[in-house]
């Protein structure tokens, strides 16, 4: 975990030098982010009143996390309070959310969700955006897992009074705590009880080099999900799209207006954990629901881990999981809830076998449910028969007199939660206005340039033999042999000497081998290459990925080449190109298989001259010499460069802990 470690004392000092602001964003530009004056000013503003409180309570010597980063993640903590219980000095921590709010109304009925008159899209209540990320917390780091109650949460609304923010109708804990002015004297005896004066010696060190779980991967979690109510933990936007959704539901028990629900973000934004929550609260609720995608290997995971699960009446969940193309002739809101996951990949019409649909697929969709939910990525379309975005939903909504509530999703999850890493991506491949850049490393993620596919092959099956989840994955510039010789799969993909088969085509592959909709979540799935149909909307630990000669480097930048492309909807039988917007799917396609891994990615490029600008740009992989049990290969990869330049006071930045990484030194 990272944080801007200091005290309340500090801060007040640092806010009277008019230094506070600056050295706060130092840090966080040194861990990847970018800083905007809207934060600083809000830093200004908030930081200083919590600090002079708990100054003036005499608590100034405690430690304060500030923008302490939750891990796995992007999204960060404001502050979290680190000391000591009274007599006992047990570590104990306060998680909190600072708001300059002054007023907030209701947008839904309990109070989950909020309006307020100076921000665009609803927000979130703050005591159960706190109340997330304690959860999250405990659910991760694994210092906080026996001592769970270590955790406390409090929403600081400094500029409001009591009753200018409405009570949650739900149970109050003490995770999700809400203080205004009017609560001085409650919040006086909460830190009593709660903190020592004196510093703890060790709790936010404790806290910040704690063990990081592995972070859940979402399809192996989903039967869990969908039956056993094994949640995800869906914070700040993501849990307010979640009630907006559960309040469209009451609305239309009551007969108010239809509205439609459009969910937009990045890659690992937690669009899918959303999906599964819905659903499992849903089928809970014995709602009438459907969870459709427009991705064969997607939907049929899906089903395959909801088959394992006992076939009682409540549990049969396969029917669940559908496509897009399945509400063709579905009766007007026949559904209470139809959750269109990757919607990105919906198509102008329908086709089944020979039905086609007579009116948009958006229209069949938001016509199917009550309540139709869109979860979508505009970057991720990767087919040039793929229409779905925000502004087609949108516009289909608007022709059908439908109101939109529309949450944007701001963090990430994948890529160790490394904001770095994503806008590296985008500016590597020209989806950003910026020239690419040198990668100078970050900690939640590790990245190398490989001089081989033999290489890369070698590291990726290391992991894999330690259990970790690796698969390598490539732009579809080689073709695809479908059908089996003597009982193998044909090495089609082939670069030099070395040769691999990509993942099966059909759902009968040889024996041992997985098809293709469970490529990326079979273990058998690794020694075959997956294609971008196969890898999207998944993930792995650990991400190799071949740039083919479709895109490559030329004068210094990306440009493609859609003419090497082996892609049947972008190229026809005759090599002629038949996708109008050929380089945006291709430059969509690798990012959509850089940004698979949750803990790191090995590139190599087949072009020389691509291979060479790279190597500018990517550190190679370093194998440290080291000792090793006899017979055991150990590999150690991605030594990334560290941030350049240095922290403005490095005593104050503190990093995650090191463990051990197959991708890289510690």
């Amino acid at each position: 975990m990272l944080a801007f470690q200091t005290t309340p004392a500090q801060i007040v000092a640092l806010n009277d030098d008019k230094r506070l602001d600056d050295e706060v964003s130092a840090h966080l530009v040194a861990s990847g982010y970018r800083v905007n004056e809207r934060e600083r000013r809000s830093w200004r503003k908030s930081l200083p009143v919590l600090a002079r409180h708990l100054c003036a309570l005499g608590y100034g010597d405690l430690d304060a996390l500030v923008e302490c980063q939750l891990p796995r993640s992007s999204r960060r903590i404001d502050v979290i309070i680190a000391g000591g219980a009274p007599v006992t000095m047990r570590a104990a921590y306060l998680v909190v959310e600072l708001k300059q709010w002054s007023e907030a109304s209701r947008y839904d009925d309990d109070g989950s969700v909020l309006h307020v008159n100076h921000l665009d899209q609803p927000q979130l209540h703050p005591a159960l955006q706190v109340q997330a990320y304690c959860a999250y917390l405990v659910d991760y780091v694994e210092n906080l897992r026996e001592w769970p109650d270590a955790v406390h949460g409090m929403a600081y609304l400094h500029n409001a009074k009591r009753d200018q923010i409405p009570d949650l109708v739900r149970e109050r804990t003490y995770r999700s705590m809400v203080w205004t002015p009017d609560k001085a004297a409650q919040f006086d005896a909460y830190l009593g009880r709660r903190f020592s004066q004196v510093r703890h010696p060790r709790a936010a060190h404790r806290l910040l080099t704690s063990p990081i779980r592995q972070s859940r991967q979402l399809l192996s979690l989903a039967a869990d999900e969908v039956t056993n109510r094994a949640h995800f933990p869906l914070l700040d936007e993501q849990r307010a799209a979640y009630e907006l959704v559960l309040r469209g539901v009451r609305w239309a028990e009551e007969g108010r207006r239809k509205r439609v629900v459009i969910i937009s973000g990045g890659p690992g934004s937690g669009k899918s954990a959303i999906g599964l929550n819905l659903l499992a609260e849903l089928a809970r609720e014995e709602r009438q629901i459907a969870h459709a995608t427009g991705s064969r290997a997607f939907t049929r995971t899906l089903q395959q881990y909801a088959r394992r699960q006992p076939l009682d009446p409540a549990q049969r969940t396969r029917p669940l999981f559908g496509y897009f193309m399945d509400f063709m002739t579905a009766p007007p809101d026949k559904l209470d809830v139809l959750i269109c996951d990757e919607a990105h990949r919906i198509r102008e019409r329908s086709k089944k076998g020979s039905q086609q649909g007579s009116k948009p697929q958006v229209q069949e969709l938001i016509e199917a449910a009550k309540v139709p939910v869109f979860l979508l990525d505009d970057n991720q379309v990767v087919r040039p028969d793929e229409v779905g975005s925000v502004d087609t939903i949108m516009r289909a909504a608007r022709r059908l007199d439908l109101e939109v509530d529309r949450i944007e999703l701001g963090a990430q999850f994948r890529c160790g939660g490394s904001p770095r890493y994503e806008q590296w991506v985008l500016h590597l491949l020209g989806l950003a206005p910026e020239d690419p850049y040198r990668w100078t490393g970050d900690e939640r993620f590790r990245l190398a340039l490989v001089g081989s596919v033999e290489e890369m092959e070698t590291i990726l099956r290391g992991c894999h033999g330690r259990g970790e989840t690796a698969r390598i994955s490539a732009g579809f510039c080689w073709p695809w042999t479908h059908r089996p010789q003597n009982g193998r799969l044909v090495p089609d993909v082939r670069i030099d000497s070395w040769a691999r088969p990509w993942n099966a085509y059909d759902d009968y592959p040889p024996k041992g081998i997985p098809t293709s909709a469970y490529w990326a979540t079979d273990p058998r799935g690794f020694g075959q290459i997956g294609c971008i149909y196969t890898a999207q909307g998944f993930e792995y630990d650990w991400s190799g990925v071949i740039i083919g000669p479709d895109l490559v480097v030329r004068d210094g930048r990306f440009v493609s080449d859609p003419r090497k492309s082996c892609d049947p909807a972008i190229v026809n039988s005759e090599g002629r190109v038949i996708a109008k917007n050929a380089d945006r799917l291709i430059r969509n396609t690798y990012k959509v298989l850089l940004t698979r891994g949750l803990r790191g990615a090995l590139l190599f490029a087949q072009d020389p001259e691509t291979q060479a600008f790279l190597s500018q740009l990517i550190p190679a992989p370093h194998r440290p010499g080291r000792s090793v049990a006899p017979g055991v290969q150990q590999i150690d990869a991605v030594r990334a460069d560290g941030p350049t330049g240095s922290h403005p006071d490095t005593s104050t930045v503190v990093g995650e802990r090191a463990e051990t990484n197959p991708l890289g030194e510690r």
